[in-house]
């Protein structure tokens, strides 16, 4: 991603995008008690804390929301009566027979929903975690298809299905406004938009400013990067960004118009900075990037403006297991002793 002063052209009217906003921020109201800001709990380590004592962690934190990668039924079972918003999915390699059997998709929410579904607060069934492009991405949508058909047979009509992509989907990044996907993304990407808009349900995205300034210092200043610009760094025509986040927000924003989704909610699923590791990667880097994204999700983006975005930080533990890179252990926000990496609050 670049930054640099770009003109009007291709940036839209910003009454256009004010009354985006307000349509947004009504479709968004409808989803009651959605909070801000979850955190992913990876179990990719072999000294972790067992689930009840996440769990209370979570609660005794004032975190509201959790993403887990896989329907672990110790957590689910530690999950019960918490209250806590639950994001769920089955395990990328489990999709294609989800794809091709309704049975299996109904087995899968008979045997990972339906006995918690009374006792665990389940928000969204994730189907697919970073596929699109990927050859195993053809099956998404009819996986989808059959685990929302799924639902409905049993009389779950709360928990919304979606999946998750990363920034790679992406075909242009910069202005903001540019934003597409890609054509071998859109193949994929255009059909489950028109589910999501049917079912009003959102897109999941894992994105990573810490990745994009890492890539390229001499081009994305630290400040921009961690919420700390003291003014408009980049503008897009008539919006100014004074942090990456929304920058990154708004391209995914973009690209959920031109494929028929401007009303589609955005769900950031994953977002981080590491303490360790790599090129900037350091604990007070890491604090500072976390803080001060808690305090601006609630704020929205240029594009959507006062939208709270609900995010998940990603993740609440060092996991010792993670790679192949070295510096994936280190996202956590804690060590798997239960103390900070870094000071951090949540409320």
């Amino acid at each position: 991603m670049a930054i640099g002063k770009v003109g009007c052209e291709g940036a839209g009217d910003r009454r256009e995008a004010e009354k985006q906003g307000r349509q947004r921020k009504e479709s968004c109201e409808t989803r009651e008690g959605v909070e801000s800001i979850g955190v992913c709990y990876g179990t990719l380590g072999d000294n972790l804390p067992p689930p009840a004592e996440v769990v209370a962690m979570f609660k005794s934190k004032g975190i509201g929301s959790m993403r887990i990668y896989d329907p672990n039924h110790d957590i689910l079972g530690a999950l019960a009566g918490s209250g806590i918003a639950l994001t769920i999915g089955p395990l990328n390699q489990d999709i294609r027979s989800m794809a091709a059997d309704y049975a299996a998709a109904q087995a899968w929410v008979a045997a990972h929903i339906q006995p918690y579904v009374k006792t665990v607060n389940f928000r969204y069934i994730n189907i697919g975690n970073e596929i699109i492009p990927d050859p195993l991405a053809q099956f998404i949508l009819p996986a989808m298809n059959n685990v929302q058909k799924a639902l409905f047979s049993s009389n779950i009509n709360h928990i919304k299905v979606s999946t998750s992509v990363s920034a790679s989907v992406l075909g242009a990044s910069f202005p903001p406004s540019n934003g597409h996907f890609h054509d071998q993304a859109a193949a994929i990407l255009n059909p489950i938009v028109q589910f999501l808009v049917a079912h009003g349900s959102p897109l999941l995205v894992n994105i990573y400013p810490y990745y994009a300034y890492a890539s390229q210092p001499d081009q994305i200043p630290l400040s921009y990067a961690l919420f700390n610009s003291t003014g408009v760094v980049m503008r897009d025509g008539n919006l100014g960004y004074q942090n990456l986040f929304d920058a990154m927000v708004d391209t995914l924003v973009a690209a959920l118009e031109k494929a028929g989704g401007g009303n589609v909610g955005l769900v950031v699923s994953e977002i981080g900075w590491p303490s360790n590791g790599g090129f900037g990667a350091n604990a007070d880097s890491a604090r500072v990037f976390n803080k001060n994204l808690i305090n601006h999700a609630s704020k929205g983006t240029p594009r959507r403006p006062g939208v709270p975005i609900e995010t998940y930080l990603f993740a609440m533990f060092n996991e010792n297991q993670k790679g192949p890179a070295e510096i994936e252990k280190f996202f956590g926000l804690f060590y798997p002793d239960k103390t900070p990496v870094y000071p951090i609050r949540f409320v």
